[in-house]
């Protein structure tokens, strides 16, 4: 299913009051409503600078599509997190050069190395109220798959109209559930290059031990940067381009004159993924009754397997590094979700809230007229998705990388056959590079022996369940049935990847370039197989459009009742995050007690990297740092990043900032907007924030500059950087 379908089923955003100073993500243009907490939170800015998305500073805060960075120098040097920029150091490292294990440095412009495919820069530019364009009249009267079909037509002649401006990429988001849409207009710079990455030792250090985890140690940075072309215009990449310049960049604060101190004000800009804080009971209790810890379990066992089919061959485990390392940041989060949810008074507290507004609809006879109907069918088609999600959520998991490909290669086929603008949103010529880049990337990011065992893994439980639940177009195409066990599924798909030629990098780009006739021509299993399911994929994905355009007028319906209700009581109201730039403040702030019972301090020194430090044989080497790191600190070779309450060098520290993914490399800023760390992490029990608040838990863990600028000055010898960023 297209991005604009998986939206309108996910649950809508809705208006929530402000009840806690440091709560909510905050659009820009909603900044005057919270003008008054920000001046005495502490920011010395106007707030009405911030609304600014083209001024200073949030002129230089950047999207890298799932992760944010921000410009720090003239030259287009964009700092974020080292696991941010994990799937370029990854695709750049080979056995022979382990970037992973031994960090990247560019000592010249010309050292710097292009980032995995695909990667990009986004510099947001606009944004318009594009609502009464997407909701018009003819619209408004439709439902099911005719209504998403109209929304969807509507975006592509926005984006369209937008994108003329070449150099540029447009996306409608819609916002409050639907009721209100943005145009949001990002410069797309396409040529991103590695400059600087620390050695896993610093940047992982902890690994999967310490994710989530506080307290912690782990210099979470990395550099990129932009390229355009000679006439300062976004290009692919090429010797002849120049680094881009920036109207705006962070300038980092001086340890000296600037010094990070507990309970100083931080706030946070960035482009933080999703939440689901207001989502319906029923959606709340399917997701921890059934959906998450399902999700959990598959979760664990690939990782599981990963590590059991990489273990002693360095090479698989390069390939699958990006993998895995996304697959145990989620799982971990999952379950601290899980383990915070269970016990608690969340779903009670959502039920409580919900007859609430049933009620306050319930008293007036032109409330119940507007909203009821609204109210009853939305919990009718969430029933309907939730068994659609029971019956095909293994289906994610057993679906062989290289089957993936042959049918993303054969949807770019059909499409193409079609005039520009009738064919699906993300199969249009505008996104062609992004398609192909997804294509070259698979080459340093498959392993066959890995990718046949999870396959033949989560095939043997799909086929497991009732005969009368299995889709059998699966079953005919890949020559399965109910009830095979592991070894004959093996047996079977060994035939299908022999009889592929798609690993080959070459022989897959190809067919990049093939109609339709030809895939369906093809002797190559893959591609018959993704010919053979094509039919099957249309209709799934035509059903889920239908269920879609119901829940998206119902969802509607809801939101605007319970903004409405907010209202009438007076309170404040932000939506969900949703991928678009937001920004949080709070301060600087430890815990008391924290998760594992002790005090929770708010900043965490170099002396703890000594204390926790276990070499490359112990702990899975995820406690490694390097040599020279561990000598500097031994010789208290401090320089101007020691602090003297501290009688350390900070690490890592912790906000009250409201964040959740996609926030990760966000920069956080001081009262005078300087740059005082990036944010990586939140704590393991407060991740469950993404669907319930809760202000006396709700952390978020952030590298400090201090230590970067010590790592980079004492042990990497980052003398080039340091300079351009303004370090003396």
């Amino acid at each position: 299913m297209n991005r604009h379908s998986l939206t309108l089923l996910a649950a809508a955003a809705l208006a929530v009051a402000t009840a806690h100073a440091d709560e909510g993500m905050w659009m820009p243009k909603q900044l005057p409503q919270i003008a008054k907490p920000l001046k005495a939170g502490g920011l010395a800015l106007d707030p009405a600078k911030l609304n600014d998305l083209t001024a200073f500073p949030m002129g230089a805060v950047v999207s890298l599509g799932g992760c944010t960075a921000s410009f720090v120098s003239p030259q287009g040097l964009v700092v974020t997190n080292h696991h941010c920029a994990y799937g370029s150091i990854q695709y750049n490292s080979k056995p022979d050069r382990d970037l992973l294990k031994n960090g990247f440095y560019a000592t010249t412009l010309a050292d710097e190395l292009p980032a995995a495919p695909g990667s990009r820069i986004l510099v947001t530019v606009d944004m318009k109220d594009v609502s009464t364009d997407i909701l018009n009249a003819k619209t408004l009267a439709l439902t099911g798959k005719a209504r998403t079909d109209a929304i969807e037509a509507t975006e592509k002649q926005l984006v369209a109209a937008c994108e003329a401006d070449a150099g540029h990429r447009c996306n409608v988001y819609p916002f409050f559930g639907g009721l209100q849409y943005q145009l949001i207009k990002q410069l797309e710079i396409r040529d991103v290059r590695l400059v600087h990455a620390p050695a896993t030792g610093v940047g992982l250090f902890g690994g999967d031990a310490d994710n989530w985890i506080w307290p912690r140690h782990t210099g979470d940075y990395s550099f990129y940067r932009a390229y355009v072309g000679p006439d300062g215009k976004p290009a692919d990449f090429s010797k002849d381009n120049k680094p881009y310049a920036p109207k705006h960049h962070l300038k980092v604060a001086s340890p000296k004159t600037s010094p990070l101190n507990d309970g100083d004000f931080v706030m946070v800009a960035g482009y933080p993924g999703r939440t689901n804080r207001h989502r319906l009971p029923t959606e709340v209790d399917f997701a921890f009754g059934w959906q998450q810890p399902a999700q959990t379990k598959a979760m664990g066992e690939s990782i599981a397997i990963i590590k059991a089919e990489t273990a002693g061959r360095r090479d698989g485990e390069i390939k699958m590094a990006a993998r895995m390392q996304g697959l145990q940041n989620y799982y971990k989060n999952l379950e601290g979700q899980q383990q915070s949810y269970d016990g608690s008074d969340i779903l009670a507290r959502k039920q409580a809230q919900f007859a609430k507004l049933k009620a306050w609809v319930g008293a007036d006879a032109k409330r119940q007229a507007r909203y009821g109907a609204d109210l009853a069918a939305t919990e009718s088609l969430i029933a309907e998705r939730e068994r659609i999600t029971r019956a095909e959520l293994l289906m994610n998991f057993m679906s062989p990388a290289l089957l993936n490909s042959a049918r993303q290669l054969y949807e770019i086929a059909e499409q193409r056959a079609k005039p520009d603008a009738e064919r699906k949103s993300g199969y249009q010529d505008r996104d062609l590079p992004r398609l192909k880049a997804a294509q070259q990337s698979l080459d340093r990011r498959y392993d066959e022996p890995t990718d046949k065992r999870l396959v033949a893994h989560f095939l043997a439980q799909y086929l497991a369940q009732p005969a009368d639940t299995l889709n059998a177009a699966w079953l005919n195409t890949l020559g399965l049935k109910a009830g095979q066990d592991e070894a004959s599924i093996r047996t079977q798909i060994d035939k299908l990847y022999a009889g592929s030629k798609l690993s080959d990098t070459a022989a897959r780009m190809a067919w990049l370039d093939k109609d339709v006739a030809a895939f369906k021509a093809s002797d190559d299993a893959f591609i018959k197989a993704a010919v053979a399911l094509y039919a099957d994929d249309e209709r799934r994905e035509n059903r889920d459009k239908e269920l879609a355009g119901k829940l998206q007028k119902a969802y509607a319906g809801v939101q605007q009742a319970l903004i409405d209700y907010h209202a009438s009581r007076g309170e404040a109201v932000y939506p969900d995050a949703n991928g678009t730039l937001r920004i949080s403040f709070g301060k600087v702030q430890g815990r008391t007690p924290g998760a594992d019972g002790s005090n929770w301090t708010a900043f965490t020194t170099v002396n703890g990297i000594v204390a926790k430090h276990k070499g490359p044989d112990e702990a899975g080497g995820e406690f490694n740092a390097p040599a020279e790191q561990l000598a500097a600190i031994k010789a208290r070779n401090f320089g101007d990043y020691g602090v003297k309450s501290l009688n350390s060098v900070p690490v890592n520290f912790l906000s009250t900032l409201d964040t959740t993914g996609g926030n990760s490399g966000s920069p956080v800023l001081n009262k005078k907007a300087e740059l005082v760390g990036l944010l990586f992490d939140g704590t393991l029990d407060a991740v469950i924030s993404d669907w319930d608040f809760n202000p006396k838990m709700v952390r978020s863990i952030c590298v400090d500059s201090r230590y970067m600028l010590w790592q980079m000055s004492t042990v990497d010898k980052t003398t080039r950087l340091l300079q351009e960023i303004g370090v003396k």
